[in-house]
Order: C-alpha cells, then sequence, then structure tokens
C-alpha cells in the first residue's frame, strides 16, 4: 500500500506535506474501498439511507447517533442473542449508562459463530508456535469442540454462572480454551502471567473468591524449562475458596494427578454438545486488575455485551481484520492486550499463541515469528520495537514479512526514531499506527483506521463511537495545545463495575471525580487542527514547571539518538518548602560512564527538542528503571517517595515486574530528604 501520489520525498524514506508532519503510510484507493469499514460505510447506506464518503464523517456519524451506531453494528456483524433489535442505549450517564436492558447474549457463541460458518470450520483458528517454531494449529471446529468438552466439565463440577474460574497461564491455547468455556458457561474468568509471583498473584486473584483455579506444570521459556508446580501450589494454598484445581500440562503430558487435581486435557477430549448461556447484555465476562502500583490491584469487571461490541467494532473496522487474517501479539497473560486475542476471533480473524521469549536467539525474535507463522497483524509494546531499533537489526531484511499488512504500538508513547525505523528496516509500507486506550476498557480510544493517512508520531484520529477530546482544567475543548483526555459520551466497553466496590466510589474515584458525568482517561494530549492526536503520558506523572504542564513522554522522545541511553525515568515532585525538583534517572550503556560532556549533550539536547523548562534538574545514573509487569515505566511511585511519601504508602513491590530496581529509589529518595533536612 504505497503513499498516495501528490506527496514528496524527504529523503528519509519518508513523504512529506507542506504543512504536517511526514506521511508514514496512506492507503490507496483500491484499498480503501477493499476494506471493512468501508463496506461498513455502504451497508450504512443501504439499510439506514446514511450517506456517508470517508472516515471523519462515519466518525462524526458514530458519536453524533451514538444509539443507533452501536445497533449496527451488531446487526453488521450478525451478532447472535435475543432481543437485539430494540435501542442500543437506552440511559445515557456515566457512570451508570444502560444499554441493550432486555437483551441477553454469550460473548464465547459469538466469537465461535465461525465455527458453524462452511467456509471457515476447518481453517485455522488458533496456531501455536513454540521457540523452536515447531507449531501446531486449531480449527475453528476442533476449537469450539474443545470448549464444549471443557465447559461440560466445569459444570459437571458445578460452576455456575457468577462463580469465579481463575488462571494461571502462560500464552498458550489452553487459555484461550479455558476463557471461551468459562464465557459460555455465563462463569467470571479472570486470568495472571507465571511469570508474576505467588504474592503478586494473589494480590489479584484472591479478591475474586474463585471455586476453580487452572495453573500449568510449567512452561519452555528462553531455552530453558521454567517449572511451575511449586509456585501453583503456593497460590492455591492462599485461595481458601477453591474447590477444584486443573493442570495444564506444558512440560510433561504424562504427568500424574494428585488426588484432588485435574488434567485439563482430558477435561477438553470428550465429546459434548456446544452450549451457551445466554446473558443479560452486562453479565460479567471477565476480571482484568490495574497495575496496583500504589494499592492494591482494583479488579475491572466488563460485560458479555459490551466487550463483544467493541471488540467487533475495535478489530473488524478499525482495524480491518477478520476471515483470512492471523493476528499475533506480544504480550503476557497479565496484560489486557492479551485479551486482544479473542477480541479478533469475535470479528473472524486467527490468532497466534507464543509462550516463549520475545527476544530468544536474538533480539527481533517476534519478528521471526511473524515470519513463520505468515501473521499479517503484529500488535506489540512500543518498548519492544524501540528494543529491536537500538540493536541495529534489520528485521525486513532477515525475515520474509510479506503477510504483514499491519503493526499496532501500544502501552507507552512510539518515539518519532522508532517510527521511521519500522518503515526502514521492517516494511516500508506496513500500516504502522499507535493506539491509546486502557485496562479500564480492553480497547481503544484514539488510534487507527484504515482509511486516512499516518503523519509520523501522531495518532490517526478518535476510535469509532469514540467521543474524545482534550480538556482544560475548567472542562473547556482545547485543541492545539496539551489537554487532559476525556470522552463526554458513553462506551458499551466501559466497565460494569469494580470488584468489591458496592457503591461504586472507587469507580467514581477513578475517573469522574475530576469532572463530573464526564470520563477522565487520566492521559495527557493534544489535539490537532487536523484532527489526528499526540501523547505525552500519564497526567498524574504531569511533571509541572512553573505552572507549565510538561509531559514525560516528550522528554523520552528527545533522548532519541543518543546511543549511550539505553533507558531513562523523569519525574517531578513537590517539595514540602515549596519547590519543585525534577530529577531524570538513566541506564547507561556498558563501559559509559555518566561525565560532563554526556551530561551536557543530554541537557542541549532535550532543550533543542523542547524547551528549557524540560531539561531536568540533575542527571543520575541508576542500575535499572522499575516495571511493571507490561512493561511500563512506574513514576508515580518514584515521584512519591521524592516527595516525600513514606516507602510503604508509595510502593506495591508486587506490581512490580523487576522489584529490586525500586529499592535503590527508595535509598536515593531517603538520601535525598536527608541532605534537604
Amino acid at each position: 500500500m504505497p503513499v498516495n501520489s501528490g506527496t514528496t520525498d524527504t529523503g528519509t524514506g519518508l513523504s512529506t506535506t507542506d504543512s504536517r508532519r511526514p506521511v508514514t503510510w496512506a492507503p490507496t484507493e483500491q484499498f480503501r474501498t477493499s476494506t471493512r469499514m468501508w463496506d461498513f460505510m455502504l451497508w450504512l447506506g443501504r439499510t439506514r439511507g446514511v450517506d456517508l464518503n470517508d472516515y471523519r464523517e462515519l466518525w462524526r456519524w458514530s458519536v453524533t447517533e451514538l444509539s443507533e451506531f452501536w445497533a449496527a453494528v451488531a446487526e453488521y456483524f450478525e451478532l447472535i442473542g435475543d432481543d437485539l433489535h430494540g435501542p442500543a442505549l437506552v440511559e445515557e450517564r456515566m457512570p451508570g449508562a444502560v444499554w441493550y436492558p432486555g437483551a441477553h447474549i454469550n460473548y464465547a457463541e459469538n466469537v465461535l459463530r465461525h465455527a458453524a460458518d462452511p467456509a471457515l470450520a476447518d481453517t485455522t483458528a488458533v496456531l501455536t508456535i513454540e521457540e523452536d517454531n515447531s507449531t501446531q494449529t486449531l480449527t475453528w471446529r476442533e476449537l469450539e469442540t474443545q470448549v464444549a468438552s471443557f465447559a461440560s466439565a466445569l459444570r459437571q463440577q458445578g460452576v455456575r454462572p457468577g462463580d469465579c474460574v481463575a488462571a494461571v497461564l502462560p500464552n498458550v491455547p489452553e487459555a484461550l480454551i479455558g476463557l471461551l468455556a468459562t464465557a459460555s458457561i455465563g462463569a467470571v474468568w479472570t486470568i495472571n502471567s507465571p511469570e508474576l509471583s505467588p504474592s503478586a498473584t494473589l494480590d489479584r486473584v484472591r479478591q475474586l473468591e474463585p471455586t476453580v483455579f487452572i495453573g500449568s506444570d510449567g512452561y519452555r521459556f528462553n531455552g530453558k524449562e521454567l517449572g511451575r508446580l511449586d509456585h501453583m501450589a503456593e497460590v492455591i494454598e492462599g485461595l481458601p475458596t477453591v474447590e477444584h484445581v486443573i493442570v495444564v500440562r506444558n512440560l510433561d503430558p504424562e504427568l500424574s494427578m494428585p488426588a484432588g487435581q485435574t488434567a485439563f486435557d482430558e477435561m477438553a477430549s470428550h465429546t459434548a454438545a456446544p452450549y451457551y448461556e445466554r446473558l443479560p447484555f452486562d453479565h460479567p465476562l471477565w476480571v482484568l486488575f490495574s497495575s496496583g502500583t500504589t494499592g492494591q490491584p482494583k479488579g475491572i469487571i466488563h460485560g458479555h455485551g459490551g466487550m463483544l461490541l467493541e471488540a467487533c467494532k475495535g478489530t473488524g473496522l478499525n482495524q480491518n481484520m477478520g476471515p483470512g487474517d492471523l493476528y499475533y501479539v506480544a504480550a503476557n497473560t497479565s496484560w489486557m492486550v492479551w485479551n486482544t486475542l479473542v477480541n479478533n476471533m469475535a470479528s473472524g480473524a486467527a490468532v497466534v499463541t507464543y509462550a516463549g521469549s520475545p527476544t530468544y536467539g536474538r533480539k527481533d525474535r517476534q519478528f521471526d515469528v511473524l515470519a513463520s507463522t505468515g501473521a499479517t497483524m503484529f500488535g506489540v509494546g512500543a518498548a519492544y520495537l524501540t528494543l529491536v531499533e537500538r540493536t541495529g537489526l534489520e528485521p525486513g531484511t532477515d525475515w520474509d514479512l510479506s503477510r504483514l499488512k499491519s503493526i499496532l504500538s501500544t502501552g507507552s508513547p512510539l518515539p518519532d526514531s522508532t517510527w521511521a525505523w519500522v518503515h526502514r528496516a521492517v516494511k516500508t509500507d506496513v500500516h504502522l499506527g499507535s493506539d491509546s486506550g486502557g485496562t479500564d476498557i480492553c480497547s481503544g480510544f484514539i488510534g487507527s483506521n484504515p482509511l486516512e493517512p499516518v503523519h509520523l508520531g501522531e495518532l490517526q484520529g478518535p476510535l469509532l463511537g469514540v467521543a474524545v477530546q482534550a480538556w482544560d482544567d475548567n472542562g473547556g475543548s482545547v485543541v492545539g495545545d496539551v489537554g487532559e483526555m476525556v470522552i463526554t459520551r458513553p462506551m458499551p466497553s466501559m466497565p460494569v463495575r469494580f470488584w468489591d466496590d458496592p457503591d461504586a466510589s472507587k469507580y467514581q474515584a477513578a475517573y469522574f471525580e475530576k469532572y463530573p458525568g464526564v470520563w477522565c482517561q487520566g492521559d495527557w494530549i493534544t489535539e490537532t487542527p487536523e484532527g489526528t492526536f499526540i501523547v505525552h503520558g500519564r497526567s498524574d506523572a504531569t511533571l509541572n514547571r512553573q505552572g507549565v504542564r510538561l509531559g514525560s513522554a516528550d522528554i523520552y522522545a528527545a533522548l532519541e539518538g543518543i546511543a549511550e541511553i539505553q533507558d531513562s525515568l523523569v519525574v517531578g515532585a513537590e517539595q514540602p518548602d515549596g519547590g519543585y525538583y525534577m530529577p531524570m534517572f538513566v541506564v547507561l550503556s556498558e563501559e559509559t560512564e555518566l561525565e560532563d560532556e554526556l551530561i551536557e549533550r543530554v541537557k542541549q539536547q532535550i532543550k533543542n527538542r523542547t524547551s528549557a523548562r524540560h531539561v531536568p534538574d540533575e542527571i543520575i545514573q541508576v542500575p535499572a528503571i522499575p516495571k511493571t509487569h507490561s512493561n511500563k515505566r512506574v513514576e508515580v511511585p518514584v515521584k512519591k517517595l521524592f516527595a516525600g511519601v513514606v516507602p510503604e504508602r508509595a510502593v506495591n513491590f508486587t506490581s512490580l515486574a523487576n522489584p529490586e530496581a525500586m529499592q535503590w529509589f527508595i535509598e536515593a529518595a531517603q538520601h535525598f530528604h536527608q541532605k534537604k533536612a
């Protein structure tokens, strides 16, 4: 999909227009008119008399005629359920919007409806690849058969609608089978990665009081077998409500089951007729968890109907996924991005599961996976792309990426240099988009679409059905300046509620405290005059110099090209004396010293690429940057430490992937305050 004519070459491999940032991808007319989104617009004209000609017209209609739009999504994707023909949105308020009050639906039934399609039933639904590149497949028909068998076995164990099934599994097909089987019953699913410590796992799962636990004997990672039976035993010991334990035999297919435990493969190998419990539209589907960096992780409940609508809209329309596509996402099961596997399946796409190391053998291992599987779409954290960029590797030269059509970068803002590197070193005509959303909705707010060009460093625009704006502190819309990301009308995938929040006070405080009745996501964004967006980072970690608010992401982006800096973290901490302290912590490459010349070069580059206000007070070398389990920088706890908050209140160690890294910051903050005393 080459860049449209009418653009000019900048000499960097990208094209540009006179007044905009360079165009990195643009659809041809032939591609635009072949997309599901284009077909959806034509269908709207035929069935509803709505004449729409481009993405912006479609988006405006989707947020102006909100109820009609979501009803159209349900009808266009031929979703299965009872009483889905009434208005989609009956009561509009936030929180507490009422969607399809009389409808009954089942998420799993709609994902697996493709098994009844003669054109898809015997095609691949799930392709599993190992570190040695060996593969196994499940067809849609085989997947439905195993889901039906496993669900029947769960019912025989007494699992009923509303019960909780908790899993600690890597990214393996059994995790997908377990989710779909649980959903088919109407029980509530939750999953965590086995790389989380037992205590971190219990911080999450114990809240839900599960009756069934699914674990594994281990998995292969980075060339080694990692046993998890001891880990599983420790977790189970902390879950007194568990009545049944199920074990996925990844490492030893002949592993004997002790009393009280059942092998997953045995439960999934019987003959049983598929049966799907049709449930109220907002019946709980799964529980995802907030990062929990400053307290106990919050359980976020999504409903069957809302998640299904969002899945079809997001993957089927905005991402242009469907039958014939193969989706691979580089995510462990603790990150909401893993759930996008089943969301893509809802649109008819097949998916790849991979439990191995993302850097096994070499740093660009993920591109080997893409080539070996023939994946058409790659979902990945921005940090991984930057990691590969810094190695100097050129995946597009070494791997056959001819089937790869699109890359969805998420998790954090994508630096401009990495954006350009993807088109230079991975694939020139790949549709690289950066999306911004969250665990909160298990989807996106702003991001990609297949009908418009992509400009370097910019998110293409608001996603369909998302009434997003940037607001100032007074609740006024701002364009061309930094503001809070807000959503002014409901989305069906907004949480049904939080777990253990009977009066909705936690839910209210999380999103609606700053602007009553309007969802505030906690991200700083800029909406450009052209309707694209730039994300600056979390607003709760916002830097504030002399009354001017700054995004930490802008400083990280300014460090591009300084090879000596491998990682960085910047925080701004208000001081008890009224002062403001803004240090930047850096991890340096091997054998690099933090000398005056490097410090000055870093400060000058930040100043030149942003402003003098963005230059930190100090640049401090550290052994490592603390990260969450989804590989995000942990800014707020570090900010609190340097603001004088005691470690016990500032940091939740179980939320960290590398808790040992935080110890350095605790000691440094204590030393900082001692010097000031």
